[in-house]
């Protein structure tokens, strides 16, 4: 049987303005959210990660949703409530060690490979059969999902490019997911991930 498994990403505002942490949904992440919910099947499961700008999100479909704590934003540490421009006045070699290093967490919260795993074990709980699930989490959470879908290493995690509110299909199918093609202009690598300088993505506004 087949699992059907839509990634939503709430957000793509990589500006030095971007806050590490919850907040309210920005226009981009409500633009589209009509396309969103036109797509939905009546059976279709809708998760949402447990953070305020999800939620909104998620209620914008005007369709029940139900929290998935699993599903929640990597975790900022001391970081959190700050600005990117600010993070990277303040410690530089931290913010470039978080950016390139999987395993760094110079802000004292999750790494970028705990966050991996921890959505790599919600996805192993899902049981294959007929259901379609929606899920709607902040861009973190997605590339995670997407890293372990794809079974790319956990450096590659930058390299994977969102459109806000854009959804990406998974189907699980003879023991393996699968991003269906449909997503291939919505996530691109922007370098193969076994050559990669792992260099720090631009901090922009997609």
């Amino acid at each position: 049987m087949t699992v059907r498994l839509t990634l939503c990403a709430t957000t793509a505002d990589h500006s030095r303005e971007t806050v590490f942490g919850d907040g309210s949904p920005n226009e981009y992440s409500l633009r589209d959210v009509d396309i969103v919910a036109a797509a939905l099947r009546p059976n279709t499961v809708i998760l949402h990660a447990p953070s305020t700008r999800c939620a909104q999100t998620a209620a914008a479909l005007g369709r029940e949703s139900v929290p998935e704590l699993a599903l929640r934003d990597i975790d900022y540490g001391t970081w959190h409530g700050r600005t990117v421009g600010d993070v990277a006045v303040a410690d530089p070699y931290g913010l470039s060690a978080w950016l390139t290093d999987p395993d760094a967490a110079p802000h004292g919260g999750e790494s970028v490979r705990q966050l991996c795993l921890r959505t790599q074990r919600w996805l192993h709980s899902l049981t294959p059969g007929s259901a379609r699930i929606l899920v709607i989490a902040e861009p973190a959470a997605v590339r995670a999902l997407l890293v372990n879908a794809m079974s790319v290493p956990a450096t590659a995690f930058w390299h994977l490019f969102l459109h806000t509110s854009t959804p990406v299909p998974l189907a699980w199918h003879d023991g393996g997911w699968n991003v269906e093609p449909r997503s291939a202009a919505v996530i691109r690598s922007r370098e193969p991930a076994e050559r990669s300088t792992c260099q720090a993505p631009r901090w922009r506004r997609y």
